[in-house]
C-alpha cells in the first residue's frame, strides 16, 4: 500500500501511541454500527404510517396467521431433520471406524458450498411437472405414472431440500463438541457395563448437547431466513410473501411491512436462544482434538458407510448431476426470449462482489480495532450492533432500503434525490456492506488481538508516525485478516439472492438475478451452467477443510 493510501490514513487515525483507541476511531466504528442499523430504522419508521387499527386488521388476518404457522412448521421440520440427520454422521465419522472417514466428513460437509436455492432448482427441474424425471417417464411410454409421482412442492418439498443442504450447521457443531469430548468419561460408562447406546444417552448427549443446540439454532435461523427455496418450491412463508407484497400494489408494501418486523421479532427470539447457549457451549470439554476409535463396527463398517454415500447422492451427486444434464441438453431451444447467458452478467457479478469486499473492509477496520483494543462497554455494543444485518432476512433490509430510497428520499429531499439513489449500484453495494460486515470484522478483530501493542511502541520510539507505524506494523500483522474477511465477503456476495433481486439497478444483471429469470420461464438449460459456476465459486470457501488435518 503506497504512503498515501486509504489505508495509510485509517492508520493515522488508529495509531495514535495510546493503548486504548482514540476519539476519531470510536466515532468510526460509531458510525459505522449507525449505519448497519439505519434499515431497522427505515423499517420501523415505514411501520409507523400505518394506523393501529389497520395493522391490527393485517396482522390478525387468516393470511398472516398462516404465514406464520407455515413459517413455524418448516422450521420446525428442518431443524429436527438436520438434528436427526446430522447428530449420527457425526458420531459415525469421529467415534467409529467407518471406511474413509476423512472423505466422509469432507462430503458431509459439503452440502453447505451448494445454495439452497440452487438445490432447490435442481430437485425442481428433475421431478417437477415439466422436470426430467417425468420427461423421460414420458419418453418411454410410462407417462401415465406422472400424475401419480409426489409433489415437490409445498412444505414436503421445501423442508426436504432446506434439510439436505442445511444438516451440516449441525453436523459440523456436533463433530467439534465430539472433537473435544474427554473420552475416559465413556470408558469409565463402559466399565460400569454401561452399553454404548446406554452411554451415549448418559454421558455424551448431555456433554454435546450445547453444540448440537447451537447447530440446530443456526438451521432454524437460516431456514426462516431463506427467500430462494420456498419461492420456488411455491410454499408462503415469511420471506416469499414479503418479496410478493413488495411487488404489488396498494397495500401490499404495508402488508410486507408488518411481515416484516413478525419476522424479525421470530428471528430475535432465535438469536437470544443462540446466545444463551453459545454461552455454555465450553461446558464439559477441555481436552484436545481427538478421533480416536471408541466404537468398532466390526463387519458392519461398509455397511454404515452407505448412511453418508446416500446422503451424499441427494445432496452432492443428484443436483450436480441434474444440472450437468440440463448443461448437456440445453440447445437452440432454450435461448428464446433473450434469456441466453451472456459474460457479461458473470463480469457484473464479480465487479459489485469485489467492489462489495474493498467496501466491506474499510466499514471493518475502524469497529475490529475498536473492538480488538478496547474492553469497554461502547466497544462491545459497537460491535454487536454490526451482527443485526447478518440476522435481518435479505427481503426485509431489501424492503428497509427501498422505503428510504422510493418513499422517505422523495418526501423528505426531493423526487430527484429519490430517482438517483433508488435501485441504484451504491445502494446494492451498501446492502450488501450491511449484510455481511460480521464476516469481516470477525476475522479483523482476530487479527488486531494477534498483535503485540509493544511492536507499534517500539516503532513509535524510534521516530514514526503514527500512520508509518501502522503501515509498517500493524497492517502487515492484520493484512491475513483482512483479506480472509474480504474473501469471505466476495464469495457470499457472488450468491447473495433476495437482496440482489430486490436492489439491483435496472439492466444490471448478475449471475445470481439470471438464474433466477430463467428459472422462473422453465428455461432450465439456460441456468445450468452459471448455476454450476456459483457452486464452484461457494466451494472456495471449502478449501481449509479440505486442507485440515483429519481431527481439525
Amino acid at each position: 500500500m503506497a504512503p498515501g493510501g486509504g489505508f495509510g490514513r485509517v492508520g493515522e487515525l488508529l495509531e495514535d501511541g495510546d493503548d486504548e483507541p482514540s476519539v476519531a476511531v470510536v466515532l468510526l466504528a460509531a458510525g459505522v454500527a449507525a449505519a448497519v442499523l439505519s434499515p431497522l430504522v427505515w423499517l420501523l419508521v415505514s411501520a409507523a404510517e400505518l394506523s393501529v387499527d389497520d395493522a391490527l386488521g393485517l396482522i390478525a388476518s387468516g393470511t398472516t396467521t398462516e404465514v406464520l404457522i407455515n413459517s413455524l412448521a418448516l422450521v420446525g421440520v428442518v431443524t429436527a431433520a438436520s438434528v436427526a440427520l446430522g447428530v449420527p454422521l457425526a458420531v459415525l465419522t469421529v467415534q467409529t471406524d467407518l471406511p474413509f472417514r476423512r472423505a466422509w466428513t469432507v462430503l458431509a460437509a459439503l452440502p453447505l458450498v451448494v445454495p439452497s436455492y440452487i438445490g432447490a432448482f435442481a430437485y425442481v427441474s428433475a421431478f417437477g411437472p415439466s422436470g426430467a424425471l417425468p420427461d423421460l417417464f414420458t419418453q418411454y411410454g410410462v407417462g401415465f405414472v406422472n400424475p401419480y409421482l409426489p409433489t415437490v412442492y409445498g412444505l414436503g418439498g421445501t423442508a426436504l431440500v432446506l434439510t439436505l443442504f442445511t444438516y451440516p450447521y449441525v453436523f459440523l457443531t456436533t463433530r467439534a463438541s465430539l472433537l473435544s469430548f474427554d473420552t475416559t468419561q465413556l470408558e469409565a460408562a463402559r466399565t460400569l457395563n454401561h452399553s454404548y447406546p446406554q452411554a451415549f444417552r448418559r454421558v455424551i448427549l448431555p456433554q454435546i448437547a450445547p453444540g448440537v443446540t447451537a447447530g440446530a439454532l443456526l438451521v432454524a435461523l437460516y431456514t426462516l431466513s431463506d427467500f430462494g427455496t420456498p419461492a420456488i418450491m411455491r410454499f408462503d412463508v415469511f420471506t416469499r410473501v414479503i418479496y410478493v407484497e413488495l411487488n404489488s400494489f396498494g397495500v401490499g408494501r404495508a402488508n410486507a411491512t408488518l411481515l416484516s418486523i413478525q419476522l424479525l421479532a421470530v428471528t430475535a427470539v432465535i438469536l437470544a436462544l443462540e446466545s444463551r447457549v453459545s454461552g455454555d457451549t465450553a461446558a464439559g470439554y477441555g481436552t484436545p482434538s481427538s478421533v480416536k476409535t471408541v466404537v468398532s463396527l466390526g463387519p458392519f463398517r461398509w455397511l454404515a458407510a452407505a448412511v453418508p454415500a446416500v446422503v451424499s447422492l441427494f445432496t452432492l451427486a443428484l443436483p450436480v448431476g441434474i444440472l450437468t444434464m440440463w448443461l448437456v441438453r440445453s440447445g437452440p431451444g432454450y435461448t428464446g426470449g433473450g434469456l441466453a447467458f451472456r459474460p457479461e452478467f458473470a463480469t457484473n457479478s464479480v465487479y459489485v462482489a469485489v467492489f462489495t469486499a474493498a467496501a466491506t473492509v474499510l466499514f471493518a477496520l475502524p469497529v475490529a480495532y475498536y473492538a480488538g483494543r478496547s474492553d469497554s462497554p461502547l466497544a462491545k455494543v459497537t460491535e454487536r450492533a454490526t451482527y443485526l444485518g447478518y440476522a435481518m432476512p435479505g427481503v426485509v433490509l431489501g424492503l428497509a432500503l427501498v422505503f428510504f430510497s422510493s418513499q422517505w428520499l422523495r418526501d423528505t429531499v426531493s423526487p430527484g434525490a429519490a430517482q438517483l439513489v433508488y435501485q441504484s449500484l451504491p445502494l446494492l453495494v451498501f446492502a450488501y456492506v450491511v449484510r455481511f460486515l460480521p464476516q469481516a470484522v470477525g476475522s479483523t478483530r482476530s487479527s488486531v488481538l494477534g498483535v503485540d501493542r509493544d511492536l507499534v511502541g517500539a516503532a513509535r520510539l524510534l521516530g514514526e508516525p503514527p500512520r508509518g507505524a501502522f503501515r509498517r506494523v500493524t497492517l502487515p500483522l492484520i493484512s491475513p485478516g483482512l483479506l480472509a474477511g474480504a474473501a469471505l465477503v466476495f464469495l457470499t456476495t457472488m450468491k447473495e439472492l433476495d437482496t440482489t433481486l430486490i436492489l439491483h439497478p435496472t439492466g444490471f444483471t448478475t449471475i445470481v438475478t439470471y438464474i433466477w429469470r430463467v428459472q422462473e420461464a422453465g428455461y432450465y438449460g439456460r441456468a445450468a451452467l452459471p448455476a454450476l459456476v456459483l457452486v464452484a465459486v461457494s466451494g472456495l470457501s471449502m478449501v481449509p477443510l479440505l486442507r485440515g488435518r483429519d481431527d481439525d
